[in-house]
């Protein structure tokens, strides 16, 4: 699988990733998280590799999240319909996506995105 960068290319932490990825002379296949929402199957494929709970990818200072009201309505919500959630609206799921074989990273701390300099020396 190629390296994918999911992003919303408004978002200044989006942008200063792919910049991040460019310098780092990291290849990927980019994709807009808005008009190439992942589907429910990908999200349910990728959280898992993560090791992280699937509440962990909202994002949570969006206004789409606050409108809705997801702090609240995810506590009675399944695993399932939480997936489903995050698949029907891009602008639910944190941003950027990192995805390798190997790694899922969610947002952008470059601390976390050495790790992928790592990965890519032992690709080539």
């Amino acid at each position: 699988m190629k390296n994918l960068f999911i992003e919303y290319p408004k978002c200044s932490t989006c942008q200063k990733a792919k910049k991040w990825l460019d310098e780092n002379n990291i290849e990927y296949v980019d994709r807009n998280i808005v008009t190439e929402t992942p589907t429910k199957d990908e999200l349910k494929k990728w959280i898992p590799k993560s090791g992280l709970d699937v509440r962990k990818f909202f994002n949570t200072s969006g206004m789409k999240y606050r409108e809705l009201n997801i702090k609240e309505k995810i506590k009675d919500m399944s695993e399932d319909e939480i997936y489903e959630l995050l698949a029907s609206d891009g602008m639910l799921i944190k941003r950027p996506l990192f995805i390798s074989d190997t790694l899922i990273l969610k947002g952008f701390k470059e601390k976390e995105w050495e790790q992928i300099k790592g990965e890519n020396n032992a690709i080539n």
